[in-house]
């Protein structure tokens, strides 16, 4: 009788190995022929970065490290999804803030205040953990003859978002594109954040909330505007 549950026991064992074998040669054609267009990408990118691949094995080697087993049927479609994410996540790096605003409008007719965008939503990550931080941006500026769309405003926030960052960073470069981009009278900017790294790790406090804000122009010269900017802000409805 043990013998036969011995023998029963070491059949499930090899069926098992099989199916995980199995499932590695799948995960590893499935990159097989993903293999030409990440090769066509990783040209078109600098030479000096790392490839897909060598990305891949370096979560590889991360999931190791941790203590997990890279080839268990869970993980074996991990760094290659990993990278794929990260390509979303870190997609500023390929795109430039300036060309975002290089399409104004100047049918403003007597307009002369300034233009706000509130609460626009973002997801960053920081980068002394890598964690993310999110938040909402808050962006006015007064317009001298032209106008921007006001997409490109938020399209600007994600531009810079997307990269590692400090929330201080990406609060003085939405600021310095804008301004340097649109010459505008002045910019407002104020960043509203929770920031993971404090959450999840370290002193793990939830739901602490960080702001940071930046004036140019007529909002740093006159404490008035300023004031105006963080009441609209605030309002409700």
């Amino acid at each position: 009788m043990d013998a036969v549950v011995k023998l029963l026991r070491a059949q499930a064992e090899n069926e098992a190995k099989a199916r995980k074998h199995v499932k590695h040669l799948q995960a590893q054609a499935k990159r097989h022929e993903d293999a030409p267009q990440d090769a066509a990408a990783d040209e078109a990118h600098d030479p000096a970065r790392p490839s897909k691949r060598e990305a891949e094995a370096a979560v590889r080697t991360l999931l190791a490290y941790i203590g997990e087993d890279p080839d268990r049927e869970g993980l074996l479609e991990t760094p290659h999804r990993v990278v794929k994410a990260y390509g979303e996540l870190f997609s500023g790096y390929r795109h430039d803030a300036a060309e975002a605003l290089d399409r104004t409008f100047g049918e403003i007719g007597n307009f002369d205040d300034f233009v706000l965008v509130r609460d626009i939503p973002f997801y960053s990550h920081c980068e002394h953990h890598m964690v993310p931080f999110v938040g909402k941006a808050h962006v006015a500026y007064f317009p001298v003859e032209r106008v921007v769309g006001l997409s490109k405003i938020a399209r600007v926030v994600d531009i810079y978002a997307k990269r590692l960052q400090t929330q201080e960073h990406l609060t003085s470069q939405i600021i310095s594109a804008l301004d340097e981009t649109l010459k505008p009278r002045g910019v407002a900017v104020m960043i509203e954040a929770e920031h993971m790294c404090m959450a999840m790790r370290g002193i793990t406090k939830a739901g602490v909330s960080t702001v940071t804000s930046q004036f140019t122009g007529a909002f740093r010269d006159d404490p008035a505007e300023q004031v105006r900017f963080i009441t609209l802000v605030r309002a409700k409805g």
